[in-house]
């Protein structure tokens, strides 16, 4: 989630347990045993639950059988902060922008105008606002030929039009300047290729297309055909329009995209008395957060393309308005980026939440699938998906790639996470017949599994699942499978719930959590693999022991590349850390980080300097998104809500001062040099 579009509400009033008690029991139970606080910091931050995480194929991908030294490396220096208007790289490497916010991906589309002046039509034919996730496709398994899978999370209307939004006597918005903010949301396949050995947007590609806040999508799993999703528009309950807020992001064995909406409660409003699952999941009672309803009555309105926003009951049943409107959004939502006559589909069966990033585990034949999913708000949850079916392995070509996806994704069970004190943790089915923690169960709360689902906060409210600091993306290592969640922060945890074992509450820097999945899907176990801090913090605070050229905040985006790297993104939050560095992306090799006994270890004082800042962003920014190509000689991250930048398409090139630019969002290409794959010697 941006810092720019959450509004940071706790809106959990469940009481479980938090993750910040998990942690004094866990550290406090070992302070004892080992001597002191000191030693309870050294135990999470050093590790202390290495034997978890003792996995002999990893290890025999982090030595060589004839030496024992480690057969992959970073091969770069960790690179100062910086606060400039201008990008920064490690030595060797390039940066430069490709397919920022307007670029036209169709003849539909006029070139974009720095003076804001694009129609509504023109946006709906070009990038949309605010690059977030994204993954490549490649064309044949080339990595100079493919297709860029990417979300456009919110906007900034004091960008998009040319003076700002508009709002009338009134408080009506006029009717373009909604449908072009309508049409800058949602998501967008580009085809890109690289000639001369610079990628570039193929114009007017077949492929090329637009997924916006107005686009019809079909409704798949649970909720399907239900009465919670029937409207004016959809009557069966089947269809509904657009995808709102996309954040993070995953993807397929299949080959499809999975984007994932996030913070879209804010753009509806309901005047009446909000359901239950609407004021958990936090839609407004006033003004949308756009007021794109106001437009509503438009000489120009099309099937209630702006009344739509207005979820407040007024006919004499759900088909008569657009009560359930708001019931159509907060999915997993299905994309086939190889077929373009094929609808987006929104997969139920996944939770409806604000979702965050949506990344898949190994896929084995013969054993389900299962794909990891973090509910971006304070004090939410990490939730997972198992398929029913098991994995497949001819699946991973079909004929039909939405049909594999109801195959794999319409079926399954859906789990919320409790962390226990003592480094293990429990994955609580959302079925009818799980138990609550007030003796009843979930189907007794919410009748049959749409309404679970409907409600899933609710009912993993219910079932006593463990309240996060913002879990967003998720990510999973490719060389054993060991599951990794960014916790980004919780600016509202109250200071109360503080003592020696986890001073910090409030939670301003994140952290990031990594757990092992038991085979039977069921139960886990964990640790915290690094805690973000200010290198000046006291040991407390900086209880991985990082440096000033690693220090960071607010850990967001992430993800592994194919050689077991992992890579994540900030969301700068703490003053400390902004002061000193812009948005940032940093590199750690987990498999690398081995104890004396050979065993997997967190990042600690020991071994820091393995963690790595590679890339600094300009002024203002969030660094979002992360993909490569398969070769991993392309890396491909996005810079959103940039203040004064780019000045040129050369990333690394600073505005100068007194120099104003129109801020555009944009990818930002990295390759090295000499040709070789990025981050590695």
């Amino acid at each position: 989630m941006s810092r720019e579009s959450g509004d940071n509400l706790d809106r959990n009033r469940s009481g479980n347990l938090p993750m910040a008690s998990v942690m004094d029991l866990y550290l406090s139970r070992r302070s004892v045993m080992r001597g002191g606080l000191g030693a309870a910091i050294a135990m999470v931050a050093g590790g202390g639950l290495a034997g978890c995480f003792d996995n002999t194929s990893a290890k025999q991908e982090a030595t060589s059988a004839a030496g024992g030294k480690p057969t992959l490396a970073l091969g770069f220096q960790s690179i100062p902060g910086s606060r400039t208007d201008g990008c920064t790289i490690a030595a060797g490497y390039s940066a430069y922008v490709l397919a920022p916010w307007g670029t036209p991906l169709n003849s539909a589309g006029a070139a974009w105008k720095a003076d804001g002046s694009n129609s509504a039509a023109d946006q709906a034919n070009a990038m949309g606002m605010h690059h977030d996730g994204m993954h490549f496709f490649p064309i044949d398994g080339s990595s100079e030929d493919g297709l860029l899978a990417i979300n456009f999370e919110y906007i900034d209307q004091q960008a998009l039009h040319p003076h700002g939004p508009t709002v009338d006597a009134s408080g009506k918005r006029p009717a373009e300047e909604v449908r072009k903010e309508i049409n800058a949301h949602g998501a967008g396949v580009v085809r890109l290729k690289k000639r001369d050995g610079r990628w570039q947007v193929v114009d007017n590609d077949p492929l090329n297309r637009r997924f916006t806040t107005a686009s019809q999508m079909d409704i798949a799993g649970p909720l399907r055909g239900s009465e919670h999703v029937k409207t004016r528009f959809s009557p069966d309950g089947t269809r509904c329009r657009g995808t709102n807020n996309n954040c993070g992001n995953g993807y397929t064995p299949w080959g499809t995209y999975l984007t994932c909406e996030e913070n879209w409660p804010g753009i509806f409003v309901n005047k009446g008395t909000l359901p239950a699952d609407q004021a958990r999941i936090g839609v407004v009672t006033s003004t949308g957060l756009y007021q794109w309803e106001s437009a509503a009555g438009d000489s120009s309105e099309v099937a209630d393309e702006f009344t739509r926003f207005n979820v407040t009951a007024r006919g004499a049943s759900a088909t008569d308005d657009y009560r359930n409107e708001a019931s159509t959004f907060g999915y997993i939502v299905e994309i086939d980026p190889y077929d373009a006559s094929t609808r987006a589909t929104k997969r139920t069966a996944l939770g409806r939440v604000r979702h965050e990033g949506c990344c898949p585990g190994l896929a084995i034949a013969g054993k389900p699938l299962v794909w990891y999913m973090g509910d971006d708000s304070n004090n939410e949850y990490l939730y997972k998906f198992v398929s029913t079916a098991p994995w497949d392995p001819a699946d991973a070509n079909p004929t039909d790639r939405l049909a594999t996806g109801a195959k794999y994704l319409d079926h399954g069970t859906l789990y919320v996470a409790r962390f226990d004190a003592d480094g293990k943790g429990v994955w609580l089915p959302l079925q009818t017949a799980t138990p609550t923690l007030a003796g009843s169960t979930l189907g007794a709360l919410y009748s049959d599994l749409p309404g679970i689902i409907l409600h899933t906060r609710g009912a993993a409210d219910a079932v006593g699942a463990t309240p996060m600091d913002r879990p967003e993306w998720t990510a999973v290592n490719p060389l054993n499978g060991d599951a990794y969640l960014t916790l980004t922060n919780n600016l509202v945890r109250s200071a109360d719930r503080a003592d020696h074992a986890n001073p910090r509450g409030p939670n301003l820097h994140g952290h990031i959590i990594r757990w092992h999945d038991s085979d039977d899907q069921l139960s886990f176990t964990w640790d915290i693999f690094v805690y973000g801090a200010n290198a000046s913090g006291s040991s407390e605070i900086n209880r991985s022991g990082l440096s000033e050229l690693n220090q960071f905040a607010s850990p967001d985006g992430m993800s592994f590349d194919s050689r077991g790297v992992l890579w994540f993104e900030t969301d700068n939050s703490e003053k400390s850390v902004a002061g000193y560095t812009n948005d940032q992306l940093l590199a750690v090799i987990p498999t690398q980080l081995l104890g004396t006994d050979g065993k997997q270890v967190a990042v600690n004082g020991q071994n820091q300097i393995d963690l790595r800042r590679f890339f600094v962003g300009p002024n203002g920014c969030e660094m979002t998104g992360i993909t490569f190509t398969p070769d991993n000689k392309t890396l491909f991250i996005n810079v959103q809500h940039p203040g004064n930048w780019p000045f040129s398409d050369k990333a690394t090139d600073a505005t100068p001062a007194g120099t104003r630019v129109r801020p555009r969002a944009a990818t930002v290409v990295i390759q090295r040099v000499d040709g070789g794959e990025i981050g590695t010697a």
